[in-house]
């Protein structure tokens, strides 16, 4: 977060974090934004996030907001664009590891890996919906398309 608030300025963006610390804050935040609605949305991942994404894609579907997400279940809860790791590539590596363990490797003596393969994921019913345009040039770097 420190670095989009330090980036927005340059790009002439206004940043408004908002914390949802347990599950029946979604409603106080939902109506906190519909005060003052933002321009976009981004949302990061988490178990909270993850849980009510239906509720989230479908709040940001309904006021027409732009949303961003971090995993693309949200994407397929009808939210716009995901951006994040491909967390089946991640699983598959987690099983290589544990193979390498289970043959007897230790653990202490494995790398640490971060993260090698990400994808772009975005929902063009939903851009139709809120009359937002994705460019070409995005649309073919995406690695999964709903039409």
């Amino acid at each position: 977060m420190k670095e989009a608030q330090a980036t927005a300025p340059a790009l002439s963006l206004t940043i408004q974090a908002v914390e949802v610390g347990e599950a029946k804050g979604f409603e106080s935040v939902f109506a906190a934004l519909k005060k003052d609605l933002p321009d976009g949305l981004y949302v990061p991942g988490g178990p909270i996030m993850n849980t009510y994404r239906k509720q989230i894609a479908g709040f940001a579907l309904k006021n027409r907001l732009p949303s961003v997400y971090s995993r693309r279940e949200f994407v397929d809860a009808g939210g716009l664009i995901a951006y994040g790791t491909d967390l089946v590539h991640s699983y598959r590596r987690v099983a290589y590891y544990i193979d390498r363990i289970l043959k007897g490797a230790k653990p202490a003596d494995l790398p640490v890996e971060q993260p090698t393969k990400f994808e772009l994921v975005i929902n063009l019913k939903t851009a139709k919906q809120i009359g937002v345009t994705i460019p070409p040039s995005v649309l073919a770097r995406a690695d999964r398309v709903i039409k």
